[in-house]
């Protein structure tokens, strides 16, 4: 009753006084409880859902809104990186497609677990798949045909290993396949058929052996 007056009066009394003393709040209530059904079932009252029902906003869980996924990961990596004191440069494909594949039952703060539990595992300032915790692992995160679903995971590792060495290299491609223990013309062929953007992910190099030709 107390908290009802506050609502409908704004006003209330400090424990062991009788002076009233005005309130003026905002009150912001959030539940994923179905509140008229609580408030049917006897569970909930229902002067007081009408008093706080003033002006509703409904918020679909995540799994309804995977527009949200992205921005809301990349701001608990800043936020847990900088926490952790640890740099992470980048989200692998391979990683974001496992959180977009997955049906979230926990919502944001489920993801944002998620996120804590990556950047704490990660070694190399980079959120690979396997970074995420293993509920994002289970076959309901994956397509339906296995034989499938091992070829193109093993496809967006290798594209994973390849443009992170490529980075670390700056772009050379000797450097790069050396470090992953491969020739230069496999590394070449894997960039060719994994689809691998040289040209946009090192444009100054790109540019550099264009002019070394023309000379």
């Amino acid at each position: 009753m107390k908290l009802l007056r506050v609502l409908q009066e704004r006003e209330f009394q400090r424990v062991g006084s009788n002076r009233t003393i005005p309130a003026d709040i905002r009150i912001l209530a959030a539940t994923n409880r179905d509140l008229e059904a609580a408030m049917a079932d006897g569970q909930f009252r229902q002067d007081l859902f009408y008093r706080i029902n003033v002006f509703a906003i409904h918020v679909p869980p995540l799994r309804e809104r995977r527009d949200d996924i992205m921005p809301l990961a990349d701001h608990f990596v800043a936020r847990y990186a900088q926490k952790l004191a640890k740099e992470i440069r980048r989200i692998t494909t391979s990683a974001i497609n496992m959180m977009y594949a997955y049906h979230w039952p926990g919502n944001v703060r489920e993801l944002e677990n998620c996120i804590e539990h990556a950047v704490l595992m990660s070694r190399d300032q980079v959120i690979h798949a396997y970074d995420l915790p293993p509920t994002l692992q289970m076959p309901d995160t994956m397509d339906t045909n296995s034989s499938q679903t091992l070829r193109s995971r093993v496809n967006l590792l290798e594209r994973d290993m390849i443009v992170d060495a490529l980075k670390r290299s700056q772009g050379s491609v000797s450097h790069a396949a050396a470090e992953l223990g491969i020739t230069d013309r496999m590394i070449r062929y894997k960039i060719k058929k994994l689809g691998i953007d040289y040209r946009r992910l090192f444009p100054k190099r790109v540019l550099r052996a264009r002019t070394k030709k023309n000379r």
